[in-house]
């Protein structure tokens, strides 16, 4: 089976991440989205709740799979036997980034390979950092995340800013 894993924070998860995922499940039998834990990170959502988030997002996808992890990528990769990387790229600045990380991880682990898959032109200015930042000034965030979630991230940039 051909299974391909998209890592990242997802905080929260963006319509570019939703893009790349999409695309990644018509090129691999499988594609698990692996929600990293971060210690050295607070994040707007704890990590389960952007697991449950992405499923949701992704629930019309039946060859997509969310789990989270923690430690190094390559061996979340090793103990399910997964091979190949999946990274979205926006710019160039992104490119030099995750160039890097897949050299990183070849060095860890050889077997493994990075994918790299351009967004869509019109998710390239889309990052969750930005997101959190339009929804913190009240700014219209749909169009930028799943519609089944703009709800929750609403709510939660007002309960952090104490409305």
């Amino acid at each position: 089976m051909n299974i391909g894993v998209y890592p990242g924070s997802f905080d929260p998860i963006t319509n570019g991440h939703l893009d790349i995922i999409k695309r990644a499940s018509n090129t691999f039998d499988e594609v698990i989205v692996g929600v990293l834990v971060n210690p050295d990170k607070k994040g707007l959502f704890e990590i389960d709740e952007r697991v449950e988030l992405i499923k949701r997002a992704t629930k019309d996808i039946p060859n997509v799979k969310v789990e989270s992890f923690s430690g190094l990528l390559v061996n979340f990769m090793k103990e399910r036997n997964i091979k190949v990387i999946i990274k979205g790229l926006r710019a160039v600045s992104d490119f030099e980034y995750e160039f890097k990380m897949a050299l990183m991880n070849k060095r860890l682990n050889p077997d493994m390979e990075t994918i790299f898959m351009m967004t869509a032109a019109e998710y390239s200015f889309l990052s969750s950092s930005s997101v959190k930042q339009v929804a913190m000034f009240g700014g219209c965030i749909e169009g930028l995340v799943p519609d089944e979630i703009i709800q929750d991230v609403i709510e939660r940039i007002d309960k952090k800013r104490g409305i």
